[in-house]
């Protein structure tokens, strides 16, 4: 883990404390909070909107704000849950949006052996390839 990798987790975790609408071992609306640092530099952050219909990832919020901004070019990204629940990997859906979208980004996860960062595209072995099946 690099000074950078610790102060994206940091504004991850900053936002959702910062955000969350339920106290500790509660469930709400924002439970999850994420980070994304782009090409340039930049870093952007958003937080989850829990739905029982679905509802967007912490993940894809910041993904957003940083492409509102401007930035094309996510490079690394991670999220983390409320109330020092600290880095979590990213779900399914979010694993498929990263293959097919930024498969190049890096991810922050834990790990046995602690926080790692690894390609977005590794995340989903043998996924479903949206762009192969649009040929």
């Amino acid at each position: 883990m690099t000074d950078e990798h610790r102060t994206l987790v940091e504004l991850a975790r900053q936002t959702i404390d910062s955000a969350t609408d339920a106290g500790p071992g509660e469930d709400g609306i924002h439970t999850m909070g994420a980070a994304v640092r782009v090409a340039d530099g930049r870093t952007f952050a958003g937080v989850n909107l829990y739905h029982f219909t679905g509802g967007p990832c912490a993940e894809t919020v910041a993904l957003a704000a940083a492409r509102a901004a401007g930035a094309t070019e996510p490079t690394l990204i991670v999220a983390v849950g409320h109330h020092g629940r600290g880095v979590k990997s990213p779900c399914g859906k979010d694993r498929q949006i990263f293959a097919d979208l930024y498969p190049r980004m890096r991810v922050i996860i834990d790990s046995p052996d602690g926080l790692v960062s690894v390609l977005a595209g590794e995340l989903l072995p043998a996924g479903y390839d949206h762009r192969a099946e649009q040929r």
